[in-house]
C-alpha cells in the first residue's frame, strides 16, 4: 500500500513539473477541468453541429483553439504568480455565469451559455488565483469573447448597412472601370448574372473575424504602447470594410468573366482567404506606418516553460 502510494505521488510530482505546476494544484485543476467538460463540451458539440458548420461562425472554433493556446503558453506565469486569493471578487463573476449558463442551456440560448464560460474562467482565477493571475490571463480571456455567437437580431441590424455600403464601394469601383454593373440593396447585376452579398462577404463576423486576428499581432508582437494598440484597434475596422470589398471584387469579376460556375464554385471559398490576406498585408503595412508616430515598446516574452 504503502510503495503504491509513493509510485501515485511520483506519478502527480511527474505531472505537476511537465504542466509547470505545483504539486498540490494538480488534483484541484483536475477536478475543475472535469467539471468543466461536462459543462461546456455538450455546448462544443451542440455548437459544432449548428453554427459552427456556418460560413458566418466558421471562425468559433480558430477562436477557441487560440484562445486555449494563449492560455496553456501563460502556464509558468499562472504557476509563478504568488497566489492571493479574492473570493469577495470572485462571487459575482461565479454567480453571474452560473446563472447565464443555466439561462442559455434551458433556453437554447447560445449568447448567454457560451458567454457564461468567460465569466466563469474570470471567478475561477480571482477565487484561487487572484487579480494578479487574472491580469496575466486577460488576453486569452478577452479574445475567447470572439467566439461568442450574438444575437441574430443584433448581427443583421449592423450587418445590413455594412453590406449596403460594401455593395456600394464596389458597384462604384466596377462601374468606372466600365463594367456593365448595376445594384438594388445588395443585389449586384453584372452583365446576364445577380450576385447576392451575403452575410459572411461582407457581414459583421467577418469583421470580428479580422479584428480578432488584428488584436492577436498586437499580442504576439507584445506592443505596450496603449495609444498605438488603441489606434490600431480601431483601424482594423475600416481595413476589415477594404478587404471585403475585395472579396466581393474578386468574386463578381470572377462570375463576369467565366460564369456563375465558377464564382460559386472555389474562387468563393478561395476569396474569403484573400480577404484574410489582404487584411493581414494591410494591418502589416498600418503598423509601419504607425512606427512613424509612436516609438515601439514591447513587453519581455511571456515566460514558458
Amino acid at each position: 500500500m504503502l510503495a503504491r502510494s509513493l509510485s501515485e505521488s511520483d506519478g502527480v510530482c511527474a505531472l505537476a513539473r511537465r504542466l509547470g505546476l505545483p504539486p498540490a494544484a494538480v488534483l484541484p485543476l483536475g477536478m475543475l477541468v472535469l467539471g468543466w467538460l461536462v459543462m461546456f463540451v455538450p455546448a462544443y458539440v451542440g455548437l459544432a453541429q449548428t453554427i459552427w458548420g456556418s460560413d458566418d461562425q466558421g471562425h468559433g472554433p480558430v477562436i477557441l483553439a487560440v484562445s486555449l493556446w494563449l492560455l496553456w503558453s501563460r502556464r509558468a506565469a499562472l504557476a509563478a504568480a504568488p497566489p492571493r486569493p479574492s473570493p469577495g471578487l470572485a462571487l459575482p463573476f461565479l454567480a453571474l455565469g452560473v446563472a447565464a449558463y443555466v439561462l442559455g442551456r434551458s433556453q437554447v440560448i447560445w449568447t448567454l451559455e457560451i458567454g457564461a464560460q468567460i465569466l466563469m474562467l474570470v471567478g475561477l482565477l480571482l477565487a484561487f488565483l487572484g487579480p494578479r493571475a487574472l491580469r496575466v490571463a486577460a488576453f486569452p480571456l478577452c479574445f475567447l469573447l470572439f467566439m461568442v455567437p450574438w444575437p441574430g437580431d443584433w448581427v443583421a441590424a449592423v450587418t445590413t448597412p455594412l453590406k449596403t455600403a460594401v455593395s456600394a464601394v464596389a458597384t462604384s469601383m466596377l462601374y468606372h472601370l466600365g463594367y456593365p454593373v448595376g445594384r438594388s440593396g445588395v443585389i449586384l447585376t453584372v452583365g446576364p448574372y445577380q450576385l447576392l452579398v451575403a452575410d459572411a462577404c461582407a457581414g459583421l463576423n467577418s469583421m470580428f473575424t479580422l479584428e480578432a486576428l488584428g488584436l492577436l499581432y498586437m499580442n504576439l508582437m507584445r506592443y505596450t504602447d496603449v495609444a498605438r494598440n488603441i489606434t490600431l484597434a480601431v483601424l482594423i475596422i475600416p481595413i476589415a470594410f477594404i478587404a471585403n470589398v475585395v472579396r466581393v471584387l474578386i468574386l463578381v469579376l470572377v462570375t463576369f468573366h467565366f460564369g456563375d460556375a465558377a464564382g460559386q464554385g472555389f474562387v468563393h471559398d478561395f476569396a474569403g482567404l484573400v480577404l484574410f490576406l489582404v487584411a493581414l498585408v494591410l494591418i502589416l503595412l498600418v503598423d509601419r506606418v504607425l512606427d512613424l508616430f509612436f516609438v515601439r515598446h514591447r513587453a519581455p516574452p511571456v515566460a514558458r516553460t
